[in-house]
């Protein structure tokens, strides 16, 4: 347990006063809930707590409680994230994080933040991630954008054909219920994973509030219409879950199909459903709120102008926060054979040093810790190092932002070429 004395803060409390950080225990969760939900703005109610008690790991969730109350909640798991490569880490997720409006700026982020990261890197985690609600926090904690989205609204009358590759031809698709989706989804969620680099896993908890079988308190949950793709072989390879909107005037519709999640093990099912989706009966409008920031989605079509901004478009979403440099450096792959070195500060001491990083042909690579006999191709801030893990951004755009120092000539060009990927990586759920 940890203590943070204040003197006063901006809602009228006078004097010395002192918050405790500690982790909560199972007979709290109720109050640490209901703390939960005001700190997002919600009402108190019942605090989502049959959904809070299914996800509780003892010593995770940390509450910040002052005079007999939680002011601040805070709660980490265990995420695997998939590297470029297709090598999987087991990440600190944090989440469920909030501080009242009635405590605000008294350090209660910090101290539950460095008391967690600290456990984490004692546990040997190389990297933590979390969905940041508000860009200019998590910087000061050494967390970077490491995924981006974005969003695409399609007239599907002008859209045209949907161009799908030959060896989806012949494949099918067919209508779940619930309870089908419940056991064929996360076969092929496995699939789609385990190839797309800044993807997360998903536990039993996160089936049971898709399905309904889970539900959040204060959020609506509506049952999707769920099409599962299966390929030329009868092996499910994706899945499109969605609602409609279908409003009748004079007896004409002008239906809007909203996707919730397109989940596909390769390109030929990834197209074979969006060919599914565009080809629905009476549909105008087929409405995608997340989709990777460079899918290919707009080349498909017959019409690329038929897919335009969605109105949620390149924003970044999930953020990482390198604990070990040397062992999350040297899980993913490289572009090509090279050697960079950088330079990296850490206010909280994780990663502050320099590191090498060395590739060979077959895209492995080593990272280790040197001296400073090891001159420094580049230099950066541990945030950088967040978003330059998994390639969220070319070294180049990242140089030309001021983000990152050449400090060897050609520096920037050598970290580019090795942390090239093909496509940028992409988180489809919050956790």
């Amino acid at each position: 347990m940890a203590t943070v004395t204040t003197t006063g803060g901006p809602h009228g409390d006078n004097g010395s006063d002192t918050i405790e950080i500690r982790a909560v225990q199972q007979t709290e969760l109720a109050a640490w809930a209901r703390a939960l939900s005001s700190g997002f703005m919600e009402a108190k109610g019942g605090g989502s707590l049959d959904y809070v008690t299914a996800q509780f790991e003892p010593g995770r969730a940390l509450g910040a409680a002052h005079r007999g109350r939680f002011v601040g909640t805070y709660r980490s798991v265990d995420r695997e994230i998939t590297l470029p490569g297709g090598k999987a880490l087991l990440a600190n997720a944090v989440t469920n994080v909030t501080v009242s409006a009635t405590h605000r700026r008294r350090g209660l982020l910090t101290a539950m933040m460095t008391r967690d990261l600290a456990a984490a890197a004692g546990r040997g985690q190389a990297i933590a991630v979390l969905i940041a609600a508000e860009y200019r926090i998590y910087g000061r904690y050494g967390f970077g954008p490491a995924t981006g989205r974005r969003s695409y609204s399609i007239d599907a009358l002008r859209a045209g054909n949907v161009r799908v590759p030959a060896e989806a031809e012949g494949g099918s698709i067919e209508l779940l219920t619930m309870e089908e989706w419940g056991k064929l989804g996360p076969e092929v969620f496995e699939l789609f994973r385990r190839n797309q680099p800044g993807a997360i896993d998903r536990r039993t908890t996160d089936w049971g509030t898709r399905t309904g079988e889970l539900q959040y308190s204060g959020k609506e949950w509506k049952e999707p219409l769920v099409a599962l793709y299966r390929d030329p072989a009868g092996r499910p390879a994706g899945y499109l879950t969605y609602t409609v909107k279908d409003p009748w005037t004079n007896l004409i519709t002008q239906a809007t199909v909203r996707v919730g999640e397109h989940i596909a093990a390769d390109r030929a099912a990834s197209a074979a459903l969006w060919r599914y989706a565009l080809s629905i009966d009476w549909i105008d409008r087929l409405e995608i709120p997340s989709i990777p920031a460079d899918d290919p989605l707009p080349l498909l079509l017959d019409d690329p102008r038929a897919c335009v901004d969605g109105g949620n478009s390149a924003a970044d979403f999930m953020w990482l926060r390198v604990l070990d440099a040397p062992a999350a450096f040297s899980a993913r792959s490289y572009a090509a054979p090279g050697r960079v070195v950088l330079q990296v500060s850490d206010k909280l001491g994780h990663v502050d040093g320099r590191f090498a990083i060395e590739a060979s042909a077959d895209g492995t690579g080593r990272c280790t810790a040197v001296g400073d006999d090891h001159p420094a191709d580049v230099s950066m801030d541990a945030s950088v190092l967040g978003t330059l893990c998994l390639s969220s951004e070319p070294a180049a755009r990242l140089h030309a932002a001021g983000l990152l120092t050449e400090e060897t000539p050609g520096g920037v060009s050598r970290l580019g070429t090795l942390f090239a990927t093909d496509f940028r990586p992409w988180c489809q759920q919050s956790f």
